[in-house]
């Protein structure tokens, strides 16, 4: 058996459901935080309906990082860690560095996890709101510019063809499309007409 090639295919399997947890968390955390627009609604029921869906968010949260992204960050580290162990070379192949710059943005998206879960998640679920639905949906797009970073380091940096100054230009032209594209969402739904209740 290969056990180089197991590695590999654990660390994508991880990485995969790694990302698709954050990305979910973050979703579930800005409908989390709208339910206080639910809650200011003219309904009678509102109040209601706003702790039920607040209920419902909370222990999706709650399984979504413990079932899901917990263990795939784990499973993410294992396999990486498994590669280099078996394989050392990567240390001094490719571009000089690549897997140093690789291994600090993954180390930045372990902060990042361990942030929105005590700084964010944690608190809205006792009742705080430290961010906006607005910033949340803006924070939920931080995974996205670490994917990015990581799979093109790891990419070009593994042949020897990665160059430091076109990835950093890269990554920040994608942070300003994905900006715009959050900012023309925002306008439009702000000009959009509200949608009636269905009573």
């Amino acid at each position: 058996m290969n056990f180089i090639l197991f590695a590999k295919a654990l660390h994508v399997v991880g990485f995969v459901s790694w990302f698709a947890g954050l990305f979910f968390l973050g979703r579930l955390l800005v409908n989390h935080a709208e339910t206080d627009t639910v809650a200011a609604s003219d309904r009678p029921d509102a109040a209601l309906r706003a702790a039920v869906l607040r209920e419902e968010y909370t222990g999706m949260e709650d399984r979504v990082y413990r079932i899901i992204t917990n263990p795939a960050m784990m499973i993410t580290w294992l396999g990486g860690l498994l590669m280099v162990v078996l394989n050392p070379g990567y240390f001094v192949s490719g571009t000089t560095g690549w897997l140093y710059v690789k291994l600090a943005a993954v180390v930045g998206l372990v902060g990042y996890q361990l942030y929105t879960k005590r700084r964010i998640m944690l608190p809205m679920q006792a009742g705080e709101r430290p961010l906006s639905p607005w910033k949340l949906r803006l924070w939920n797009e931080v995974p996205t510019f670490f994917l990015v970073s990581i799979v093109f380091t790891a990419v070009y940096g593994k042949v020897g063809q990665l160059s430091y100054l076109y990835l950093g230009i890269g990554v920040l032209l994608f942070c300003l499309l994905v900006y715009r594209g959050a900012v023309a969402y925002r306008d439009r739904r702000a000009d959009a007409p509200p949608t009636p209740n269905p009573d």
